[in-house]
């Protein structure tokens, strides 16, 4: 699985850095810009929850084509905000998207949040949508994030709560599961869920200089396409499904992708094809 989509778990950025080639980095190109659409109630809440001053100068962690980043920007309409993400092909599309909309307040850089040198209390808000869940050591991370943030300076993240509470995950796991065997449960991917226990995550926060965390629950389906052939496209690029897809030979993998098929068939609507998720907002403030 990886970031934008596995997480139902994908995400442009686990893919390129578990080495994808070119054509494939194009494949979930078009993908992540469709993130967009996959969680737009989520992002609605989200949005709502940045409590963005007017003057606040921002950092998007995770930004993929910058829809959050410039949810960001309208607010902080004095201030600026700085989307940061991993792919660069990701960056350039959020670059033209932003030209398009005409807004001046934002800059993108393709920089890993885990590592860059944002310099020391550049930021008085923190922001990231599905981005932080897949840092390969959060306290690491934490540390050189909450180094750029004011005193007090506010971190507001969503991240997946528990695979189990994921219709999605549980869903398209049951049906791999189903029709490849064990290949299933042997891929190793990036961990979307990593973030989804409170306690665990508030004692990273509070080791790495944040306190008052709080969670609130956020209770919204996952928007998976118009129709059931939409829907399966873009499951086949999630990383728990590529991945396992590849190891199988040519009669696995159809039945395989009839398996997924039969699962979003059942979740088709009129208004397209949707799975039930929780996620958390987690809030903090830098000590």
């Amino acid at each position: 699985m990886n970031p934008e989509r596995s997480g139902r778990v994908d995400a442009l950025a686990a893919a390129e850095s578990a080495g994808v080639g070119e054509n494939a980095a194009a494949g979930l190109h078009a993908s992540r810009v469709e993130y967009d659409a996959e969680v737009r109630l989520h992002n609605e809440i989200l949005r709502r929850s940045y409590d963005i001053r007017s003057h606040d100068h921002v950092l998007d962690i995770g930004c993929g084509a910058g829809q959050s980043t410039r949810d960001a920007a309208r607010l902080a309409t004095a201030g600026s905000v700085l989307g940061v993400d991993v792919s660069a092909i990701m960056i350039e599309r959020a670059r033209r998207l932003t030209e398009a909309a005409g807004l001046h307040n934002i800059t993108f850089e393709r920089a890993d949040a885990q590592i860059h040198d944002f310099g020391s209390e550049r930021f008085d808000d923190v922001i990231s949508r599905f981005g932080t869940m897949f840092f390969a050591d959060p306290i690491a991370a934490f540390t050189n994030v909450g180094r750029a943030m004011q005193h007090k300076g506010r971190l507001v993240m969503m991240v997946w709560r528990d695979h189990h509470l994921n219709e999605w995950s549980m869903s398209i796991q049951r049906a791999i599961s189903d029709s490849a065997g064990t290949t299933a449960g042997s891929v190793r991917t990036p961990d979307p869920f990593s973030l989804a226990d409170p306690s665990t995550t508030a004692g990273v926060l509070e080791a790495t200089g944040f306190g008052d965390a709080t969670f609130i629950d956020v209770h919204e389906p996952v928007y998976y396409g118009p129709d059931v052939d939409a829907a399966l496209e873009w499951v086949s690029g999630f990383s728990c499904v590529k991945v396992v897809l590849q190891a199988l030979d040519s009669v696995s993998t159809a039945r395989t992708r009839e398996q997924l098929r039969q699962m979003l068939a059942a979740h088709a609507s009129n208004d397209g094809v949707w799975l039930d998720s929780r996620a958390w907002i987690v809030s903090a403030l830098r000590r």
